[in-house]
Parts: structure tokens; sequence; C-alpha cells
């Protein structure tokens, strides 16, 4: 005997000894179970073909041959059945009802009686979820690409216009690269170091020399004058950290501890603290009255190009040749936050005199940081193509980059685009392999922009008085589909 009849043959008399017992009959030929049967097999095999394509799919499509005909035929004709066996989705709101509303459509399509119901039932709540899950998944489709094209559409800044930039004055008096500035809090001097080992002090206004400092025996690399003490510091590549006595012109403090050159220095703006970093690695913030070093900042692998200090924490900022920048925690003189986006040596940092944000430069691209965090913002551009050396701002949103090779650019800080862009222009007698500018800063008014430059000049600009948007438009601002994420 075959094994399939011998299966048959088992089951049939399994059914005639135990079905009697239950009241009901197990006959697999009946039209009830032949047509749920039919039901599911149709919709498991047809149901994505239940709605036609829309028209301009269809319309891209090649015409139809005749077994395609053929195929459309067999749709039409099955179509009709799709509708009666299968319920139409329901309204969004009406979900928990849906499986009873299901359950009654089979039960009345198929002809079950109350008793009968149990499968249909059952088949009902599973095609609900089955439609549940499928409105999710679209909504939460439809959810994503709506996150991506606001991230996508993200109403970008139109760029303030700012007047252009012009040269105003050349001051000349160092016999050697000008590599550092600072413009005294009361806006009447500024004063310049030098490879020349000289510290000079020269009018804002008129840009006469009105003082000579000596006593650095190498390059003075850093400068910053006191808004409380009449003080000047100084750091040179000498490792020695210097306070001046403006009122008696002379050296009244040294600070000791660096093993190497000092590169730049910055004071607390509202504590006696003075805060150094150099060549060693290392940043050290000196108690500026007894000389002592409060703290020193390790965690640099490289050496340290620029420091900032402001009065919220992160009180301390430092860029280094590590490609790195530390936000630091005063109190404790540990790192807080460590910004690794930089691919090449940050040499420049600039704080917004308002805003609570700050840039960096290096030789890839300039960034914009928000603090406390630490938050990337987005990059200044087109990218100033250079290795930037110094970065200042001032608080009407211009932000200017000074680069190696003499180049300049300026930024609106708010959209970071770059509105001008030129090239420096050595002073008459002098190589062009000096167009170099290492420091800049603006003065208290921001009306002012002073340049320090390889070719041994200050160079001071201002804005253009006669520029409009019609004369001078600037470089065209094209907006980007989104921002970049680092």
């Amino acid at each position: 005997m075959d094994p399939a009849e011998q299966v048959e043959r088992l089951s049939k008399r399994s059914r005639n000894l135990f079905g009697k017992d239950y009241g009901f009959s197990l006959d697999y030929n009946e039209p009830i179970s032949q047509r749920i049967k039919f039901s599911s097999k149709l919709r498991n095999e047809y149901l994505a073909a239940r709605e036609p394509l829309p028209p301009h799919i269809e319309a891209k499509l090649p015409p139809p041959s005749r077994s395609a005909k053929r195929e459309d035929t067999t749709r039409k004709d099955i179509n009709p059945i799709l509708n009666e066996l299968i319920p139409p989705p329901p309204p969004p709101g009406t979900l928990s009802n849906t499986s009873t509303s299901t359950a009654v459509a089979i039960r009345q399509g198929a002809g079950l009686s109350g008793q009968d119901t149990a499968g249909a039932t059952q088949f009902a709540q599973t095609q609900t979820q089955l439609t549940v899950q499928q409105q999710r998944s679209q909504s939460g489709a439809g959810g994503s690409r709506a996150l991506a094209e606001r991230r996508a559409n993200v109403a970008q800044i139109r760029p303030e216009w700012h007047a252009p930039w012009k040269l105003m004055r050349v001051i000349s008096g160092h016999l050697g690269w000008v590599r550092s500035v600072c413009v005294e809090p009361d806006n009447q001097w500024f004063a310049t170091g030098a490879g020349d080992r000289t510290i000079k002090i020269w009018d804002l206004a008129s840009g006469t020399l009105k003082l000579t400092l000596t006593g650095h025996i190498m390059t003075v690399r850093g400068l910053a004058v006191s808004p409380r003490h009449p003080y000047l510091f100084s750091c040179g590549e000498d490792k020695m950290v210097k306070c001046w006595d403006l009122e008696q012109n002379k050296v009244i403090r040294h600070y000791h501890g660096h093993l190497s050159g000092v590169y730049s220095l910055d004071l607390h703006p509202n504590l006696d603290v003075l805060v150094t970093a150099g060549r060693d690695a290392v940043a050290r913030v000196w108690d500026m009255r007894t000389r002592m070093a409060v703290h020193v900042l390790s965690g640099h692998k490289a050496t340290i190009s620029s420091v900032k200090c402001q009065e919220a924490d992160p009180q301390v900022v430092t860029g280094s040749m590590d490609t790195q920048v530390r936000l630091w925690d005063l109190a404790a003189g540990k790192t807080q936050t460590v910004l690794t986006h930089h691919k090449k040596s940050v040499r420049a940092l600039t704080m917004h005199p308002t805003e609570f944000t700050f840039a960096s430069g290096s030789a890839d691209n300039i960034k914009q940081w928000k603090f406390p965090e630490g938050a990337f913002m987005q990059n200044f551009e087109p990218a100033h193509n250079a290795i930037v050396n110094t970065l200042s701002t001032n608080s009407d949103g211009v932000m200017f980059s000074g680069g190696d090779n003499g180049s300049m650019a300026f930024f609106d800080w708010e959209s970071g685009h770059k509105f001008q862009e030129m090239e420096g222009t050595a002073v008459p007698g002098s190589l062009d392999a000096e167009n170099g500018i290492f420091a800049s800063t603006f003065d208290h008014t921001g009306l002012r922009l002073i340049t320090c430059e390889a070719d041994k000049s200050i160079k001071i600009w201002r804005e253009d008085p006669e520029a409009t948007p019609e004369t001078h438009p600037g470089i065209e601002w094209k907006p980007k589909i989104g921002r970049q994420r680092y």
C-alpha cells in the first residue's frame, strides 16, 4: 500500500473514532473549509498585486505583450475575489475594532455560523497585527525621511553683508619678524613683539613709536596687557615669562618653570592668573602676584601654539600641534573635553567677544565650536587654503584669518561664509617669500585690524567707508544642502 494512502486511511479511522465524541465533523471536503483554505492561499499569493502600479511608473513600462495581457486579465478576474475576502485597510484611529470587523466580514463572506468563527477570528487578529506593523513601518520610514529632509533643508543663515577691509597704514620699526601684538584696555596704544628681541609700544591713532622695551634674549612670542593692573606680560623663545611695570617701564617679576620656548600666553579676565604654554607641550597656570605655578595642564603631545582664557567654564582653551583642541577645568587642573576633529596642527584660536563660542584654525579648515561642551557648529567656508597662523574676531561678527603665505580672509561669524579674500603685499625692498602673517588683533572698537607680518612691518586695516552692497557684493554665497557634522 502506498504510504500516502496509508496515512489517509489512518486519519479517516481516527476521525471516525474520535470525531463524533466532540459533536462536529472533520470532513475536509466541506465547502466552508475549502473556502477559508482558498482565501488564505489567495491572500498569500496575490496580496501584493491587489493595488495596481502608480500611473507615473506604468507610463515608463514598455507596452505589454500577449502573455502580459493574459496576466492582467487573470488579475482582473482575481481582484473581485480579493475585494470580497480581504477587507480594506481601516482608517486611522479605528485599529482597535479591526479584528472584530474583519472576523465578521470573513464569517459573512464564508457563510460561517457563530460556533465556527474561532479560526476566522484568530486569522483576522493575525491580519490586524500585520496591518499595524505595516503602518508602523510606513510611518517610521516616513518619519526618517522627514527627518532627513529637515536636516537637508535646514534654513541656512544668509550671511550679513560686511564692508570690505582695506589697508590704512603701514608701520615699520622692528628689525625682525613681528610675532605678537596686543591692544591695551583703553584703546590708546598697542604693543608688538618681534624677532629682534624687543617690545615696542605704538600710538594707535597716529602709529608713532612711544617706547621700546628690551630684556628678552630671543624672539618675543606672546604679549598681554592686564585690564586691572598697570602690567604688561611677555613670553619668548628664551623660556622666560616676564611681568613689566608700565609705570616704571621695567621688569618686576619672572615666572620660571617652562622647559622650552613659550609660544603663547593669556590673562584670566577676572582672576589674577596668568596662563602660558609652549614647546614643552604643557600649559602652566601662574599666580600673578606670588609667581607660583598653580597648575601644570598636561595632556598635549606636541607644542601648544595658542592658549585662551575666559570667565566661565571651561576657563582655559588650548590648541596644539598634535591636532587637538583641549578645554580645561581650571579648578581641578584637568582636561574637560578633547576635540579631535582637526587633521592638521592647530595654530590659532579666537573667542567671540559676546557669544559663548570660539573658533580654531588649522591648515585643513577653520571650525567653530560652542561652549561649554565643545560642540561642533560649522566649518568656515570657502576654506582658507593656507596654514592659518592667526585668528581674530570683533563684536560685529567679522573673523579675520591670516595665513603663513600672507593671504588674508574675512568671514561672517554667524553663517561661516568667507566674504573677502586677498593676498598680502610685502613692503618695498623685501622678498616675496616674506609674505606671512604671524599675529593679528582687532582694537576694542572692532574698527581697526592690526596684523604683524614677516616683512618686519605692522599693518593697520579698516573697513571701506564708501562701500555698499551693490558696489562691493563680496564673494558669492552658495548655500549647501546640509552642513557638515565634523
